[in-house]
């Protein structure tokens, strides 16, 4: 019975069919319309944040770990419940992932900023960027909105499909669940603002170990996927600055996006009333242009149907070799039976 639970719960060939069967929905589909569950999470998340919150690193572990568990052992449980049934654990990851998965809202919000800059309308795109990004529009000349949608588009690209991606592979829909809640408990308390500083203390710190492999994988993946004239600077540009920009992660996206686009990331950004100042990402490279907004969202798509392709076949080896091992060194309940 525990060998069973095991691999219903176990990375395999059910999680790999599930995980592109989730990023196909998203694609077609986009997020779900009405009742999205990372919102209701979040809405949970936000009772227990006022319940649980003390000016404390403690108390924020306390209220990072009840979080993230909770999701993972709900996923654990519903996987168990469905046994050694493979259809039942295809549309439990699927189900999962085009939950968790964001790439084709990604690429919509970015579409409709890159087409009010295309009219003209300013107004419009500053408006909508907070719907993609943290910084305050209200000073952005056209330019800079379009970097920041460039610069949002490549992160996100790492956070919204790759490491979701990454941890469906890993450790199979638990671990692609806990992601997105991890990613989610970042955004809500893991700037660094007064009330947070100490108490969003654990959420950032996991956000951050939780991202490092999505984020170089998605850097590799849009070497990869750039144009071909361009790979050289992408893996240039990438090897070179990811390390200079202050998050761990970001940058390596940032990075290789500058490079794979041929365009200047980074530099000066305004969040509300604070200032922050970062490094240049391909400081030799042109401004960003209005029409580098699409081609930021192709080259997302590129990367993302990359990470479908890899993870997939990753999960698909590693379920391969542990059958191996199994058959060279028989399961508990076969030595057993001998």
């Amino acid at each position: 019975m525990r060998a069973t639970a095991a691999r219903a719960t176990a990375p395999g060939t059910a999680v790999a069919l599930g995980l592109a069967a989730g990023y196909a929905a998203d694609t077609a589909f986009g997020d779900p319309r009405r009742g999205h569950p990372v919102a209701g999470f979040g809405r949970a998340a936000g009772v227990l944040e006022r319940r649980l919150w003390r000016d404390r690193r403690d108390a924020g572990a306390l209220f990072t770990a009840v979080c993230v568990g909770a999701v993972a052992g709900a996923a654990v449980c519903t996987g168990r419940a469905l046994g050694g049934r493979r259809a039942g654990q295809v549309l439990l990851a699927g189900a999962a992932s085009w939950t968790v998965l964001g790439g084709a809202s990604l690429v919509r919000e970015a579409r409709t900023i890159g087409g009010a800059l295309q009219a003209g309308d300013l107004t419009a795109a500053r408006e909508r960027l907070p719907h993609l990004c943290g910084r305050d529009p209200r000073e952005l000349t056209e330019q800079q909105v379009a970097r920041a949608v460039v610069e949002s588009v490549a992160e996100n690209t790492a956070d919204a499909v790759v490491n979701a991606l990454v941890w469906g592979a890993v450790a199979g829909t638990p671990g692609l669940l806990a992601f997105r809640a991890v990613n989610t408990l970042d955004a809500m308390v893991g700037h660094r603002s007064a009330r947070y500083l100490r108490f969003g203390w654990a959420s950032a710190r996991l956000d951050d170990v939780a991202g490092w492999p999505g984020a170089r994988l998605t850097a590799l993946l849009a070497v990869a996927a750039a144009e071909p004239e361009r790979r050289a600077d992408a893996w240039r540009v990438w090897r070179r600055d990811a390390s200079s920009h202050p998050s761990p992660n970001a940058g390596q996206a940032e990075a290789a996006f500058a490079g794979a686009l041929g365009v200047r990331l980074g530099g000066t950004l305004r969040y509300g009333e604070k200032w922050e100042h970062r490094a240049v990402l391909g400081a030799e490279l042109r401004p960003v242009e209005v029409a580098d907004i699409e081609r930021a969202c192709v080259l997302s798509r590129r990367v993302g149907l990359l990470a479908v392709l890899v993870t997939a076949v990753a999960g698909l080896a590693r379920n391969l070799a542990r059958n191996l091992a199994r058959n060279l060194t028989g399961s508990p309940t076969r030595r057993g039976k001998r």
